[in-house]
């Protein structure tokens, strides 16, 4: 039978002719990483170290954990399932709705904090799964129909805005709404939090308020119910913040927001979690010769060079070119052309003493190579550092 034109075409630009089928699938077919592709280590032990050192700081006080925005690169559930059995937490706290639900469906069975925007639909979702949420406006009547629902009190947090202007009812209309909120059958004032600046002589003010609102309400004989404002930021800097409870994010990871409160020697923190990938490939350069994007590097005389699969898509920071590195059997090679998607290249130097194979570390637990001193080498911000981990890669836990 003679094919037609069109016949030709579609079986000839069929995908099994082009070689773009896809493999069989098998029962030995259980691979999904390659052995080169970044991952990220966790070290729970870490974790449970620094929520005794913030406990210790605090003086007993209560720890309401923030774990927002993937548990600052960590992993959500990873971090929460490390959280869950710490006494000295008493709930925890994430900005998106999504991520509340999440624990819940987790199983995560301690108090969780939504601090992120809602709408009718979403304040519903998280009232109805035991989500406590951080309210600001007039939702009263809204948690009066959902108490009803439920038939019980809905807990609910009310943020005061005290100056830093992001969310919160501003604090001379804060007296009010949660007054309004108290006086409710079907609500449970269970907490009244604010946000500081991270301005020490501002932030003075900005309790100073706060304590304004609280005086406003006792004489009326309601109570805010637990009172915090403290982050991470605030435990080295403004103890009269922690109040009746501390809110802290990145102690609780090992990290110090800034190397003056890492010398003051309040905290000791460890850090938590590593970056590693496997040098791909090592390769000679000849003097001329060229890497990274609009040759941003140009050998000056024979050098080794190696290609590390890990790039900003990872996490790790485009800047990090700009005096970062990477360690490699205990050495630190520098970073160098440009920092792409999915690849980081590292000057060895004039001798091959690194092999494909190889692993390589962009920042670990270690003095020297800790996120606060690989973010310092490049200018990053250690926020960025972390906070950008690509949530697919894999996270180990290791002791």
């Amino acid at each position: 039978m003679r094919l037609s034109r069109r016949t030709w075409l579609q079986s000839a630009l069929a995908p099994a002719a082009l070689g773009w089928a896809p493999a069989r699938a098998t029962a030995q077919t259980t691979v999904r990483h390659s052995s080169f592709d970044p991952w990220i280590e966790i070290r729970p032990d870490h974790v449970r170290h620094n929520v005794r050192e913030v406990s210790r700081l605090v003086e007993g006080r209560p720890i309401l954990a923030v774990i927002k925005n993937n548990a600052y690169g960590m992993g959500l559930l990873n971090m929460a399932r490390i959280l869950e059995s710490e006494t000295a937490v008493i709930g925890m706290a994430v900005v998106k709705l999504s991520e509340a639900l999440e624990l819940r469906d987790a199983g995560i069975a301690k108090p969780v904090l939504l601090m992120g925007p809602f709408d009718d639909a979403g304040l519903e979702a998280a009232v109805m799964r035991d989500v406590t949420p951080m309210v600001y406006t007039e939702v009263g009547d809204a948690l009066d129909r959902l108490a009803a629902r439920r038939q019980a009190a809905v807990p609910v947090q009310v943020c005061v805005d005290t100056g830093m202007g992001r969310v919160g009812v501003p604090h001379r209309q804060a007296a009010g709404l949660i007054a309004d909120l108290a006086g409710r059958d079907g609500v449970d004032l269970a907490g009244t939090m604010t946000t500081l600046n991270e301005d020490p002589e501002f932030e003075k003010m900005q309790l100073q308020r706060f304590r304004e609102v609280e005086e406003s309400l006792a004489r009326r004989g309601i109570a805010m119910g637990r009172r915090h404002a403290a982050s991470s930021y605030g435990l080295f800097d403004n103890p009269p913040a922690y109040l009746d409870a501390v809110r802290p994010g990145m102690a609780l990871f090992g990290q110090y927001s800034t190397q003056r409160f890492r010398e003051l020697d309040l905290l000791d923190l460890r850090p938590s979690m590593s970056l590693k990938a496997r040098v791909a490939l090592v390769k000679k350069l000849e003097p001329g010769d060229t890497a990274g994007y609009e040759a941003a590097y140009r050998a000056d005389g024979e050098v080794w060079i190696a290609t590390v699969p890990a790039g900003h898509v990872d996490g790790v920071p485009r800047v990090a070119a700009n005096g970062g590195w990477v360690k490699i059997r205990e050495t630190r090679y520098p970073i160098i052309a440009s920092v792409s998607a999915s690849h980081t290249i590292v000057e060895v130097g004039p001798e091959k003493t690194v092999e494909a194979g190889d692993v390589a570390t962009y920042f670990d637990w270690r003095d020297g190579s800790r996120p606060e001193d690989a973010s310092a080498a490049s200018g990053a911000s250690v926020y960025d550092l972390v906070m950008h981990l690509n949530p697919t890669l894999p996270r180990r836990l290791v002791a």
